[in-house]
């Protein structure tokens, strides 16, 4: 009997799985596209995002499942083209501009027991000229497993929001705009 009731369990553990959180898709900051129209009076080009370390389409949240992407895209994936996003929006995007930007994702992580989510980034513009950002994004979290990865990943858009919003405010950044 004990030998039934073992099997049965690993059967319904099986079938349970886990749950993917998937992070919402990528919406505009007009924040960020009003700063963009302000300092912009030429075009950006934006080439490739990379990660530091190893690039990641999902990041494991409480042992309850990943948290994931659109499209299954990286990480750095999704902030370029966040990036590209806000810059169309403003107008100050150009496939054939003089200037274009790269970035590297130095590192993302988060907490979804505190509530926070961690990202650095570090721009290059091709007239060698660089930045780097930290956005340190907090979020109201909880102390069950399921809501709290579904916080997390609904946290990680407006997080993004705010990196580019450090980018593109930052005082440095009309200097990777300047002509190579």
């Amino acid at each position: 009997m004990l030998k039934k009731v073992a099997v049965i369990s690993l059967v319904l553990l099986g079938f349970t799985g886990c749950s993917t959180y998937s992070v919402n898709r990528y919406a505009v900051s007009v924040d960020n596209i009003s700063s963009l129209k302000n300092m912009t009076d030429s075009n950006i080009n934006v080439g490739e995002f990379r990660a530091a370390g190893e690039s990641q389409t999902s990041i494991m949240c409480r042992g309850v499942g990943p948290i994931k992407t659109p499209d299954g895209q990286s990480f750095e994936g999704f902030i370029r083209k966040a990036f590209i996003d806000e810059l169309k929006m403003a107008e100050a995007f150009d496939d054939n501009a003089p200037v274009t930007l790269t970035g590297i994702l130095d590192s993302i992580d988060f907490s979804s027991a505190s509530g926070r989510w961690d990202i650095a980034m570090t721009v290059n513009s091709s007239n060698g000229e660089s930045i780097s950002v930290r956005e340190n994004y907090a979020f109201t979290s909880s102390f069950y497993g399921e809501t709290a990865c579904n916080q997390t990943a609904q946290a990680l858009m407006p997080a993004v929001q705010n990196l580019i919003g450090k980018i593109v405010q930052n005082k440095s950044f009309p200097k990777l705009l300047k002509g190579a």
